[in-house]
């Protein structure tokens, strides 16, 4: 089993290290760790980029959180030797290696995004219904009160609240908070700048030019 956990971390690490700010530098000729707030993820995208380029950035990071969670899925379900709860460990433990790999990716010197896109596509593979749910109620409280990171909040709040209501085992719960936890860290300047009322609006990203 604990050979299975590092191959799975280290699957998940690899896959989120896959960065969709590369492909938006690709095309754009602008290094998002050298723009905005020097994050190289999604949200940083819109507010630099404008919300073309945030959209390409999401859609390529919630997809490597899909296509990790999809994958495990399918390999451990031939895995009759695994009870359940070690089949929901193994697939908690490549979630956290896909947002320590976005997090975190060796390439850029370990200071990668924040690994908000790629939790809503790890729990729209674990339960689309939640997921999907989760996401509207991310759509509608960020347009609502003009904030991201509200959105970002509540996001990681279902994550955790759904793992802990319908996810068998302990294991899964305390990966999600832990997740939960490093994404606070992260956001740390987004909710001090919250607080000091200097956080970039929601609607700031569309009046982004190309």
């Amino acid at each position: 089993m604990v050979k299975a956990v590092i191959i799975f971390l280290m699957i998940g690490y690899l896959i989120g290290c896959i960065h969709g700010s590369k492909v938006a530098q690709f095309l754009s000729g602008v290094d998002l760790k050298k723009a905005g707030h020097g994050n190289a993820g999604a949200s940083n995208a819109t507010l630099s980029l404008g919300w073309k380029y945030g959209v390409l950035v999401a859609l390529i990071d919630i997809g490597k959180g899909v296509v990790a969670i999809i994958g495990a899925h399918f390999y451990l379900a031939d895995a009759i030797h695994l009870t359940e709860e070690q089949i929901w460990l193994l697939t908690y433990i490549m979630a956290a290696g896909v947002i320590l790999g976005h997090n975190f990716p060796f390439y850029m010197g370990f200071n990668g995004g924040k690994g908000t896109a790629s939790i809503i596509g790890i729990l729209l593979a674990v339960d689309w219904k939640i997921g999907l749910f989760a996401l509207i109620l991310f759509v509608i409280l960020s347009f609502a009160t003009n904030y991201l990171i509200v959105g970002v909040l509540e996001f990681y709040l279902v994550f955790c609240t759904a793992t802990y209501l319908w996810i068998p085992g302990i294991g899964p719960t305390i990966i999600a908070l832990l997740l939960f936890g490093i994404a606070i860290i992260l956001h740390l300047e987004n909710i001090k700048r919250l607080v000091n009322g200097t956080e970039p609006k929601v609607t700031s990203a569309f009046k982004k030019k190309k």
